[in-house]
C-alpha cells in the first residue's frame, strides 16, 4: 500500500509540473481559442529556435502591399539564422501563433480588411468574443510569446511613455507587459515618437533590464543608432543576450529583458532628417488634438512622418524591423543551444496533471452510447469516419552518447525521453492531424479504441491523447490491467537497436468490446493493428464485413503479421472479394504472411485457386515484370540499385499469391520505396480508370487485364522520397505515420487507388508524412497537419 501511494504521488507530483510548465497546454485544456502552426508547434516540441513577431506592424504600421512585403521578408531573415518565425495575430476570433501565407496576406490587405484592430492586453478577449481580426502590439504578442513558450520576441520599437506622460499619465501597456513575460524583446529601443528618458526610467523602476546591443552603452533612438541616453548594460554578441534570459529562467524570474539594437549604419545618416519630422509631427498631433485618441495616436504619428519624409522613413523603418529579425533569430539560436540539456528531459508531450480518481473514467458501454468525450465536456460527437482499433501505449526511448558506450551489464552516459506511442495511437494521431486540420468537420472523425491500465501510464495516455484534440471516448479503462509500455533502446543514428515491449492488455483486449463502436459509428474504415490477438482481430473483421465496413490491416511486426490470417480464413467462404481492403507490410512481413498462409493450407483453398486461375496471368505480365525490375529503385541515388528485388526475392509472387486475401497491398521497402499491389473485380474494375490503363514501365506500374473474369492487377512501385542529409532523427514512428496519412486519404477519398494520377498523389502524401516524422524525436511529427493543403487539392 505505501508503496504503490508513493508511486501514486511521485507520478501526480511529476505531471502537475510539467502542466505548470506549459501553459500552452494548460490554456489548450480549457479549450483556448489557440491554434498554433504545424512547423512552430514542431519547433517548441522538439527544442528548435522560435522567434515570435509582432503584427500590429502589418495591420496598422505600414501601407499594403509593402506591409505584406515586409511581413515576408522579415520571416525569411528569421529562418535565414536557423530559427522558425512565429507571427501572431488574431484572425476570426482566434490567436494564431505562426500564420500560413493566406492568413499573413489577409492581415496585409488592409484594403479588403478594413475591421482588423488593434490589440493589447485589454482588447484580446472582446476581439475573441466578436470574431475579430487583430494585429497583436508588443504587449499581446509578448503575452502569446510567453505563453506559448517563446523565449525571442523581434519587433521595430517599444511602446513606452508618451510625450507629456507625466500629466497625461499615457503610458503603453508595452512596458508592464516586460515585467510579466519571461521574453526577450528585440528592438530598435523605443519609437522616438515617445519620451525616451522617461521610458528609461519606468524600466528601471519596473525591474526590467535594457541590454544595449552594440559596442558601447548608447541606446538607440529608432531612426538614429543614438538618443544621448545609456543602457545601464551592454553585449554584442548573441550567446551572452540569450545567457541573461536563460539565467532569468535558471533563477525562476518571471520578467523579460529588452535588447536595444541599433539601426544599421547606412540608415543612420539620415537619422537627424527623420527625426526632424517626428518632431514637427507631434507638434502637429497635440495643436490637433490628435493626442487624445489613444491607441490611434502612434499609427497617425507614424503615418505622418512617412508624408513629411516622402517615404525615407518607411524604408528606415523596414531597414531596423529586418535587422532586429535578424539579431533575434541569432539569439533565438543561442539561447535554444543553451536550452537544449534540459528540453531533452521537460519537452517531450506536454502531459496535465491528472484530473480525478480511476475510477471515474468511463467504461466502454458508456462511451459507445454517449458519443461524447470528456475533453469536448458533454458536447455532441459527429460519428467517426475512420475507427483504429490498436496499442495505445507510452514509448520509454534512451539513446546512447555514442554506440561504443553501450557496456554489458552496465549503463549508459545518453538520454532518456517519454512520449506517447503504440501503433494504433500513432496511426490514429497521423490520420487526425492531417484530416482534423482539413476542417472542423473532420476534428472528430477519428477515433482510437484501445485498453489502458487504470494505473499512471493509462491516464497520461488517455489525457495526453487529449490534450492532441483527439476524441478520447474509445479509451477503455481496465481494473488491474497493467498499461502497454514500450522501451525503447535507439542508436546514434536515429535507427532502432532493440526494445521491450509490455503488450498483454493489448493481445488480451475483448474483440467485442470494439463491436459497440463499429455498430454506433458505421465508420467508412477501420484499421487494425497486429498487436491485437487473433481471435480479437476475428471478431472484429466479422463485424465490419458485416456492416459493410472496409478493413485497413497493419501487421506492426514480423511477428504479428500473420495475426490476421484466422480472421481471413474464418470468411473466406462467405465473401466474392478480398476479406481485408488494405493491408501495409513490409518487406520481412509480407514474407512471413505469406509462408504462415500456406502452413495454414489457405493457398489450397478452393477460394484461392478461383481467384488466381481468375486473374488470368501469363507470359505478358512475367515479362513486363522483368523489364520494370531493370529500372533503378531511386530517382536520386543509384547506389540503391535497380528493382530486381522484386522478382528476385519473390515480392510481386508473394503479393499477388496474397491478393484473394488483400485486395490492395502497399508493401513498404524503406529507402527503395513503396510497392503497391492490388486487385480489381467487378464493378470496381469496369468503373476504375486501370480498366483502360496499359503497362507503363516509365510510371513504374505493370498492368494485366484478364479476358476471362474481368479483374484487373496492378503493380507500381514509388521511389522513395529523398531525405536531407544529416535529417534522420528517429525512425520509430515513420511507417505508422505513412499509414495514418494513407487512412486520412482514404476517409476524404474513398476510391483513392482507382486511378494512376490519385493513386500518385495517395502515396506521394504518404511519403512525405513518414518523411516528415523521422526528421522528429516524436513518433508523429506534428508538421503532419501541413499535409491538408495537399489532401485538400
Amino acid at each position: 500500500m505505501l508503496r504503490a501511494f508513493l508511486r501514486g504521488t511521485f507520478t501526480n507530483q511529476r505531471l502537475i509540473q510539467l502542466r505548470k510548465a506549459s501553459s500552452l497546454s494548460a490554456a489548450r485544456e480549457r479549450q483556448a481559442p489557440i491554434d498554433v502552426h504545424p512547423e512552430v508547434e514542431d519547433a517548441l516540441a522538439t527544442g528548435k529556435p522560435v522567434v515570435a513577431l509582432e503584427s500590429t506592424i502589418i495591420t496598422h504600421g505600414m501601407p499594403y502591399p509593402t506591409s505584406l512585403e515586409m511581413a515576408q521578408s522579415v520571416e525569411r531573415i528569421v529562418r535565414s539564422t536557423g530559427s522558425i518565425p512565429a507571427t501572431i495575430a488574431v484572425i476570426g476570433g482566434r490567436i494564431k501563433i505562426g500564420l500560413h501565407p493566406a492568413e499573413l496576406e489577409r492581415l496585409a490587405d488592409q484594403r479588403s480588411n478594413t475591421t482588423a484592430v488593434k490589440l493589447s492586453r485589454r482588447d484580446i478577449a472582446a476581439a475573441i468574443a466578436l470574431k475579430k481580426d487583430g494585429g497583436t502590439t508588443c504587449c499581446s504578442t509578448l503575452i502569446f510569446a510567453a505563453l506559448a513558450g517563446i523565449k525571442v520576441f523581434a519587433t521595430g520599437g517599444l511602446g513606452g511613455v508618451h510625450r507629456g506622460g507625466e500629466n497625461t499619465m499615457d503610458v503603453s501597456a508595452d512596458l508592464h507587459e516586460l515585467t510579466r513575460c519571461p521574453v526577450g524583446l528585440v528592438s530598435a529601443g523605443v519609437k522616438s515618437i515617445l519620451d525616451i528618458r522617461r521610458t528609461l526610467e519606468y524600466l528601471e523602476t519596473l525591474g526590467v533590464p535594457v541590454v544595449s546591443y552594440a559596442e558601447t552603452h548608447d541606446f538607440p533612438a529608432f531612426y538614429s543608432g543614438r538618443s544621448g541616453l545609456e543602457s545601464p548594460w551592454r553585449v554584442n554578441d548573441p550567446r551572452t543576450a540569450a545567457h541573461i534570459l536563460h539565467t532569468h529562467w535558471q533563477l525562476g524570474m518571471s520578467n523579460g529583458a529588452l535588447f536595444a539594437v541599433p539601426i544599421p549604419a547606412e540608415y543612420e545618416a539620415v537619422g537627424s532628417a527623420l527625426q526632424d519630422a517626428v518632431e514637427q509631427a507631434v507638434r502637429e498631433s497635440e495643436e490637433q488634438n490628435i493626442s487624445n485618441l489613444g491607441k490611434a495616436v502612434t499609427p497617425w504619428l507614424l503615418n505622418r512622418v512617412g508624408e513629411l519624409t516622402q517615404g525615407k522613413s518607411l524604408i528606415s523603418n523596414i531597414a531596423l524591423v529586418e535587422n532586429t529579425a535578424l539579431v533575434g533569430g541569432q539569439i533565438a539560436v543561442e539561447y535554444a543551444k543553451l536550452a537544449g540539456d534540459r528540453h531533452d528531459q521537460d519537452q517531450c508531450y506536454p502531459v496535465p496533471g491528472i484530473q480525478g480518481k480511476s475510477d471515474e473514467l468511463h467504461s466502454a458501454s458508456d462511451v459507445a452510447s454517449s458519443g461524447t468525450t470528456d475533453d469536448l465536456k458533454g458536447q455532441e460527437l459527429l460519428n467517426a469516419s475512420l475507427i483504429v482499433v490498436g496499442c495505445a501505449a507510452v514509448d520509454i526511448t534512451s539513446q546512447p552518447l555514442t554506440d561504443s558506450d553501450l557496456g554489458h551489464q552496465s549503463t549508459s552516459p545518453g538520454k532518456v525521453s517519454m512520449s506517447l506511442g503504440g501503433v494504433g495511437r500513432n496511426i490514429a494521431e497521423a490520420a487526425h492531424r492531417v484530416l482534423s486540420s482539413c476542417g472542423s468537420e473532420f476534428s472528430a472523425a477519428t477515433l482510437l479504441v484501445s485498453s489502458v491500465g487504470d494505473d499512471s501510464f493509462g491516464r497520461l495516455l488517455s489525457e495526453g491523447t487529449r490534450m492532441l484534440g483527439m476524441r478520447t471516448d474509445g479509451l477503455i479503462p481496465v481494473h488491474g490491467g497493467r498499461s502497454p509500455v514500450c522501451s525503447l533502446l535507439l542508436e546514434t543514428s536515429g535507427g532502432l537497436r532493440t526494445g521491450v515491449a509490455d503488450m498483454d492488455l493489448v493481445r488480451n483486449m475483448d474483440g467485442h468490446m470494439a463491436l459497440e463502436f463499429i455498430l454506433a459509428h458505421k465508420p467508412k474504415l477501420l484499421a487494425v493493428d497486429g498487436n491485437l490477438s487473433p481471435d480479437t482481430l476475428k471478431v472484429v473483421v466479422s463485424e465490419c464485413l458485416r456492416n459493410g465496413v472496409d478493413v485497413f490491416f497493419e501487421p506492426t511486426s514480423v511477428v504479428n503479421s500473420a495475426s490476421i490470417l484466422p480472421a481471413i480464413a474464418g470468411n473466406l467462404d462467405q465473401l466474392a472479394w478480398s476479406p481485408i481492403a488494405f493491408a501495409s507490410p513490409n518487406l520481412l512481413e509480407l514474407a512471413h504472411v505469406y509462408q504462415q498462409a500456406q502452413l495454414l493450407d489457405l493457398t489450397s483453398h478452393d477460394r484461392w485457386w478461383q481467384v488466381l486461375d481468375g486473374l488470368g496471368l501469363g507470359s505478358k505480365f512475367r515479362t513486363d515484370l522483368d523489364l520494370l525490375s531493370r529500372r533503378d529503385a531511386s530517382n536520386h541515388d543509384t547506389s540503391r540499385g535497380n528493382l530486381a528485388f522484386i522478382v528476385e526475392k519473390g515480392v510481386a509472387q508473394m503479393a499477388i499469391n496474397l491478393l484473394p486475401f488483400f485486395r490492395h497491398l502497399v508493401i513498404k521497402c524503406g529507402d527503395l520505396g513503396v510497392i503497391v499491389v492490388m486487385r480489381f473485380t467487378g464493378d470496381d474494375a469496369a468503373e476504375s480508370s486501370w480498366s483502360t490503363e496499359s503497362t507503363n514501365h516509365h510510371r513504374r506500374y505493370v498492368v494485366s487485364h484478364s479476358s476471362t473474369s474481368g479483374d484487373i492487377v496492378v503493380l507500381q512501385h514509388f521511389p522513395a522520397m529523398q531525405l536531407p542529409n544529416d535529417a534522420l532523427v528517429n525512425t520509430t514512428g515513420a511507417g505508422d505515420s505513412l499509414v495514418g496519412a494513407l487512412l486520412a486519404t482514404l476517409v476524404q477519398s474513398p476510391k483513392a487507388f482507382h486511378s494512376a494520377i490519385s493513386l500518385q498523389h495517395t502515396i506521394d502524401i504518404a511519403q512525405h508524412a513518414a518523411l516528415l516524422s523521422v526528421q522528429s524525436p516524436l513518433a508523429v511529427s506534428p508538421l503532419l497537419s501541413s499535409l491538408h493543403g495537399q489532401l485538400s487539392h
